[in-house]
């Protein structure tokens, strides 16, 4: 169960990665006028909210530690679910504000499994 703790926070770390390449700075206009841009964010924050929820289901003393972790699985299923309703404003935000805490936590959260 270890390896595959381990697993899904490795692809949190990599997928927020990958969004703090292309967009920490991102602003509601950038991204919203740039649909590469929106694509990969959306993309990464899917792959996020799954990494968590699995993460959730197997190894739940490990997902207590990621900060806001159910906020973040809920903001998953509006990305995929209601992309249409998606405001550009509460996206850019979670990038700038939120993702370097999530990285944080999920490199915390691997300490002592490997």
């Amino acid at each position: 169960m270890q390896l595959e703790t381990l697993k899904l926070l490795t692809d949190v770390r990599q997928a927020g990665e990958a969004i703090l390449q292309f967009a920490a700075d991102i602003t509601p206009d950038q991204y919203e006028s740039d649909v590469l841009l929106r694509s990969l964010v959306e993309r990464q924050c899917e792959i996020i909210g799954e990494a968590l929820r699995r993460l959730e289901r197997t190894a739940p003393p490990v997902f207590a530690n990621i900060r806001h972790a159910r906020r973040i699985i809920d903001f998953r299923n509006v990305i995929a679910h209601g992309y249409d309703s998606l405001d550009s404003t509460v996206v850019s935000q979670v990038v700038r504000l939120h993702l370097r805490n999530l990285l944080e936590d999920a490199a915390t959260a691997g300490h002592g499994l490997q």
